[in-house]
C-alpha cells in the first residue's frame, strides 16, 4: 500500500503510561497501515489499546516512540491540521443534554468552523439519514440511547472529514439502532467515500469492515479481510445439540472446561457451537453424553478467539464446587422468586410500562430484552425495588415489594450497568464496604471476602484500587461485592457491555454456576445472543411486552428453529411497530 493509499500508517509505534514501579506499555511497537476510503475496524479485549490508538491518531496524545502519520501529516508535528480534518466519536460524546438536538447539531457546527449557509444542507441529510428530523426541539437528555448515539454521530459529521474515528460507537445500544447506526456509516462510505476506522466490542460488526486488525496488549495479534479471520478456524467449528431438557448454557459450561480439546464454545441458534483443538478431535464430554457434533461454518469471532485463547492461554477455571453445581443443577425448580401481575409504570401521561405479567422461578436466568428508550429499564428498577409501581402487584422472594421494600431488598444483589465501586478504594476494602452495607458480621464477613476473592480469581488485586482495573476485573469485582451477602436474587443490568468475547464467556460461565446453585439472575443485555444463556426471557418495546419465553419456544413460535437472536429480536419488534397493535404473544405472558 502506497502513502497515498492510506489514511493512517503507523510505524513501531510505542505509548507507555507511568505507574508505580514502572511504566505500562499500551501500544508496544506496533506497525499498521489503513487503506483511504474503506471502513476498517480495530477488535482486541478490554486494555488491549484501542481507545489509546484512537487518541493518538486524534493528535490528542503524542507517543512515546515510534512515528504516526494520519492523512500523510505527522501525528505530533501536525497536530491541529489534522484534528481540522478528522472527526472523532469517543465512547463519551460530549453531547448536551440541555440543548436540543437542533442546538447540539450548531454547537458543534460552531466548533467546527462550519459556515451558516452550509449548514441547512448538510443538517437536513445527516436528519433524515439518522432519523432524527421529528426531533429536532427535543432535548438532547430526553432521547434514548440509540437516538443519543445517532445524535453523537450527526454531531461529530456536521463537517464532512477525511476520516472519522469513532471509539465503540455502539456500546449499550440495542440491535435495532445498531443496525441502522452501520447502514447510515456504509453510506457515508458509499456516498462520500469516507475513511472510517472504528473500534467496536460486537463481533459481527467487524464482519461489515473491508479490514480488521486485532489488537491484545498493545500489540498486532493478526490483520485481514473477515473472510482471512474467518478462515482461521476452518475446518474446526462444530455445533451440538444439547440433551432434551439440558439448558445449552449447561453443554457449553462443560465444554468450556475441556481446555485440552475445546477452544472456545458459545451458545447459537438453540445448539453449542464450538471451536476443537484439532479437526476431528474427538470431544470426551461429547462422546460419554453420546451427543453428535456436526461441522458448522466459522465466524470472525472463532478466528478471534483462537488467536485470544493463543495469546492468552489461562481461561478462568470452574472450582470443584461449580463443577458440583453443574452437575446436581442446572434446571430451574418450581419455587416462584419474583411474581408480577399487571404491573404499571406511569410518569404524568407517560406510560413506560403497560399491564405488564409474569414469574421468575428459583434458579432461573430471565432476561429483560428491548430497544432503547422499551421501557425495561424501568421495570427492572420497579423490581429492584427502586422505584415503586403505579399499580399492579410485585412481589420479590416472597415479600411484597409494595408492603416492606427495605425487606426484599435484604434478599437482592445488584450490579448496576456503571459499576458502582468506590474507585480511590481497594478491591480488599470495597469488599469491607459491602460486606458491612450489608450487615454481615465480621467474621461472616472475612469468611465470605475469602469466599468471593477465591470465587472471582481476585487475589492478585486485592490492593489495587477499583478505579484502575481492567475492565474484565471491574466487573468481577462488582459480582463479588453483589453477591458478599448471598442474596436469593442477582438483578445484573447490562454487565457485559462493552468488554470482548472471552471476558463474556468467562462472566456467563460464573452466571451459569450461581444459577445451578440456586440463585435467581434477572439480566438486561444487548447482546441479544446472551438470551441464548437464559431459560426465558421478555422482549418489551413501547412499555409493551411482545413477547415472552424460552429461546426455543420463541424461535418455535417464529417457525425459526436456528435463528440467531439478532435476527429475532429484529423481526419481533420491527412486525410489532408495523402492526402498531398489541402484540398476540401478551395473551400468553402470564403464570
Amino acid at each position: 500500500m502506497t502513502l497515498e493509499d492510506s489514511v493512517i500508517r503507523a510505524k513501531d509505534l510505542y505509548k507507555g503510561f507511568a505507574i508505580k514501579g514502572g511504566v505500562l506499555p499500551a501500544l508496544d511497537h506496533l506497525s499498521l497501515s489503513v487503506k483511504r476510503g474503506e471502513l476498517t475496524a480495530v477488535i482486541g479485549p478490554d486494555g488491549a489499546g484501542k481507545t489509546t490508538l484512537m487518541r493518538l491518531i486524534a493528535g490528542l496524545m503524542a507517543p512515546s516512540s515510534g512515528s504516526l502519520s494520519v492523512l500523510g501529516l505527522d501525528s505530533v508535528k501536525d497536530a491541529q491540521e489534522i484534528q481540522s480534518r478528522i472527526s472523532y466519536m469517543p465512547q463519551k460524546f460530549g453531547l448536551y443534554e440541555d440543548l436540543t438536538v437542533a442546538e447540539n447539531m450548531n454547537l458543534y457546527a460552531d466548533l467546527h468552523g462550519v459556515a451558516k449557509d452550509k449548514r441547512p444542507a448538510r443538517f437536513q441529510k445527516l436528519l433524515e439519514m439518522m432519523g432524527l428530523e421529528r426531533f429536532t426541539g427535543r432535548f438532547a437528555g430526553k432521547l434514548s440511547g440509540g437516538m443519543k448515539q445517532k445524535l453523537g454521530l450527526a454531531c461529530t459529521l456536521v463537517r464532512s472529514p477525511d476520516l472519522l474515528l469513532l471509539d465503540e460507537p455502539t456500546v449499550g445500544v440495542d440491535p435495532l439502532s445498531r443496525r441502522e447506526l452501520w447502514d447510515i456509516l456504509k453510506e457515508f462510505v458509499k456516498e462520500e467515500h469516507l475513511s472510517i476506522f472504528v473500534s467496536t466490542a460486537y463481533m459481527n460488526e467487524a464482519e461489515m469492515c473491508r479490514h480488521v486488525f486485532v489488537l491484545n496488549k498493545g500489540r498486532i495479534l493478526a490483520d485481514g479481510t473477515p473472510e482471512d479471520l474467518r478462515n482461521l478456524a476452518r475446518g474446526r467449528t462444530y455445533r451440538v445439540m444439547p440433551e432434551a431438557g439440558m439448558p445449552t448454557r449447561i453443554l457449553q459450561a462443560h465444554l468450556l472446561d475441556d481446555d485440552d480439546h475445546v477452544v472456545d464454545a458459545v451458545p447459537r441458534g438453540g445448539e453449542v457451537h464450538f471451536i476443537a483443538r484439532k479437526q476431528g478431535m474427538v470431544i470426551p464430554c461429547l462422546e460419554a453424553g453420546g451427543l453428535k457434533a456436526e461441522a458448522d461454518e466459522p465466524r470472525l469471532e472463532d478466528g478471534f478467539m483462537i488467536l485470544l485463547r493463543k495469546a492468552e492461554p489461562s481461561v478462568l477455571k470452574s472450582s470443584p464446587d461449580s463443577e458440583r453445581a453443574l452437575d446436581e443443577g442446572g434446571r430451574p425448580s418450581e419455587e416462584v422468586n419474583i411474581r408480577v401481575k399487571n404491573l404499571v409504570k406511569k410518569f404524568g401521561d407517560f406510560t413506560a410500562v403497560a399491564n405488564t405479567s409474569f414469574e421468575v422461578h428459583k434458579g432461573e436466568i430471565f432476561g429483560l430484552l428491548g430497544p432503547n428508550g422499551a421501557g425495561k429499564t424501568t421495570t427492572f428498577k420497579m423490581l429492584c425495588g427502586l422505584l415503586p409501581e403505579t399499580s399492579g402487584f410485585l412481589s420479590v422472594a416472597g415479600v411484597d415489594l409494595r408492603k416492606a421494600r427495605t425487606r426484599a431488598r435484604a434478599n437482592i444483589g445488584y450490579v448496576a450497568q456503571k459499576f458502582s465501586l468506590y474507585s480511590h478504594m481497594t478491591v480488599r476494602e470495597n469488599l469491607n464496604f459491602f460486606g458491612g452495607l450489608y450487615g454481615l458480621a465480621p467474621a461472616k464477613k472475612k469468611e465470605r471476602i475469602r469466599e468471593v476473592v477465591k470465587e472471582f480469581h481476585l487475589e492478585n488485586r486485592l490492593d489495587m484500587k477499583a478505579g484502575d482495573l481492567p475492565g474484565g476485573y471491574k466487573q468481577r469485582l462488582s459480582m463479588a461485592c453483589a453477591l458478599i451477602h448471598e442474596p436469593k436474587i442477582l438483578f445484573l443490568d447490562e454487565p457485559t457491555s462493552g468488554i470482548d468475547p472471552l471476558a463474556r464467556r468467562n462472566f456467563w460461565r460464573q452466571i451459569t454456576t450461581l444459577a445451578a446453585r440456586g440463585t435467581t439472575i434477572i439480566i438486561t443485555t444487548h447482546f441479544m445472543e446472551e438470551a441464548e444463556y437464559c431459560d426465558r426471557f421478555m422482549i418489551q418495546d413501547n412499555g409493551q411486552l411482545l413477547a415472552i419465553g424460552s429461546p426455543s419456544e420463541i424461535r418455535r413460535k417464529l417457525k425459526e428453529p436456528r435463528a440467531d437472536m439478532d435476527d429475532i429480536f429484529i423481526k419481533i419488534v420491527d412486525e410489532a411497530r408495523k402492526k402498531g397493535e398489541r402484540n398476540p404473544w401478551k395473551d400468553s405472558a402470564g403464570a
